[in-house]
């Protein structure tokens, strides 16, 4: 094999020649972690201040809003940045849940107290759930497409059903109930407690936005997306393809597993119910409606989700009818809005939410110059 000669970087495969250096100054500006932690600073004390005006329904929605945009930041990493598909994601939430939900149960029997039980809890949640992706990516490094998907929709069945065989661990299916999380007595005595709630999921959703959007713009970033592109030319430029497709399942794992545990803490309860298969399809049509491979995308797809999900109860509290009608509804109305929204996304915008706002912006840009020339 013959070397890459700088004479060739203009015509080395595209994986390839993003992995390559630039000249000097071809970066961004500034640091990027700078950067990214104006953006979350200034997020976080946006979602802060909506939290003050909101009643507590609300606040606890923007706080599920968050927990899912932890999952879906991670997951878009893996589907969207590296290619895998995965139907797993749910039971890895789940993982997480009962992780936070064991924790928090075996500290409240033993009677000890603190602020540090629940960032202790979330914090094994994600090495539990990381060490699960770990697992899951080994065995499925030598699949692809079809395959890939089979094996992490065995394991979207497997985990529920394990809780419901070990009923003296996890409860079967009455599930895990614990002390729900209150506000720190400095806020004081009437404090919202929905609005706290709301502040510890949206300091989650930060920290992983953050850690995500700094891994997509690294070494390693780069490295999903030759992998995804073109796993050959990846290998001629030195990328372990199986370890970064496995570290990847890695990272998408430990994401699920901290949205999992903030869900956990939010209703104080887990239970298989929850977690269903239903559950991984939405999470999936989430980030492709939201755009595959954009953490803004995986904005718009966690914000689908909650309002999606509150769907049925909406319109069952709208109009009056018949409790049989109102069950078929509650069942089956979200995974078939979600299905047709997916459908016409598809075939209006098939980057996505994330890339019709991309393309809008773009043409008011295009007709701004125009307008000024």
């Amino acid at each position: 094999m013959t070397a890459t000669r700088p004479s060739d970087v203009s015509t080395a495969p595209s994986p390839l020649r993003r992995l390559l250096p630039g000249p000097p100054g071809a970066g961004p500006r500034g640091s990027t972690l700078l950067r990214h932690l104006v953006l979350a600073v200034l997020a976080g004390t946006a979602v802060v201040l909506l939290t003050n005006q909101l009643p507590p329904y609300q606040n606890l929605q923007v706080a599920r809003v968050c927990a899912f945009l932890c999952v879906t930041a991670g997951y878009t990493v893996l589907v969207g940045l590296n290619g895998q598909l995965s139907l797993g994601h749910g039971a890895l939430m789940a993982t997480g849940a009962y992780t936070v939900a064991l924790m928090q149960q075996g500290f409240d029997e033993r009677a000890v107290q603190g602020r540090w039980i629940l960032p202790l809890s979330l914090l094994l949640a994600v090495g539990v759930t990381a060490l699960a992706g770990l697992i899951i990516g080994l065995a499925a490094a030598r699949l692809r497409g079809p395959y890939l998907a089979g094996v992490t929709l065995a394991v979207a069945t497997l985990v529920p059903a394990i809780t419901t065989i070990f009923t003296d661990v996890f409860n079967g299916e009455q599930g895990l109930r614990f002390p729900a999380e209150t506000p720190p007595a400095f806020l004081g005595a009437y404090f919202q407690p929905e609005r706290w709630l709301a502040w510890v999921a949206l300091l989650a959703a930060l920290l992983t936005m953050l850690l995500m959007a700094n891994l997509v713009r690294s070494r390693f970033g780069r490295s999903l997306r030759a992998v995804r592109d073109d796993e050959v030319a990846a290998q001629l430029a030195g990328i372990h393809v199986a370890r970064t497709q496995v570290l990847a399942f890695v990272v998408s794992a430990a994401c699920a597993g901290l949205g999992g545990g903030v869900y956990a803490v939010l209703t104080a309860t887990v239970a298989p119910g929850k977690f269903s298969l239903d559950l991984s399809l939405f999470l999936l049509m989430a980030i492709v409606i939201g755009g595959l491979g954009s953490l803004a995308g995986a904005v718009w797809g966690a914000v689908l989700l909650v309002a999606l999900q509150d769907l049925p109860s909406l319109i069952t509290e709208t109009f009056t009818l018949p409790s049989g009608l109102a069950r078929r509804l509650e069942g089956n109305l979200a995974l078939a809005v979600f299905g047709l929204i997916l459908i016409v996304v598809m075939l209006a915008a098939p980057g996505g939410l994330q890339g019709a706002a991309r393309t809008l912006n773009a043409r008011l840009r295009a007709r701004l110059r125009a307008a000024r020339r």
